[in-house]
């Protein structure tokens, strides 16, 4: 039991066709394969990407005042009315 031969394989693989079908087998597989791709397009978009580009884009912590409070929203919390 410690091995399948390729008839055990084969078995599996036509009980799975007759259970899903092979049209939703070939959609599953463009999706894992989609996934795929673009996992690593974003793997090697990180790489390429510099470490000087994700440092220009943080915030600088040195603001004024009044560059704060032009940021804040102020509003008024209220309850919720119960059912």
């Amino acid at each position: 039991m410690g091995s399948l031969s390729v008839w055990h394989w084969l078995i599996v693989l036509a009980i799975v066709v007759l259970v899903f079908g092979t049209g939703k087998l070939k959609n599953m597989g463009k999706d894992l394969g989609g996934a795929i791709k673009g996992f690593k397009e974003g793997m090697r978009e990180a790489d390429d990407k510099p470490a000087d580009q994700t440092a220009a884009k943080e915030i600088p912590q040195q603001q004024t005042a009044e560059a704060k409070q032009a940021d804040t929203i102020d509003v008024d919390a209220k309850e919720k009315p119960k059912a």
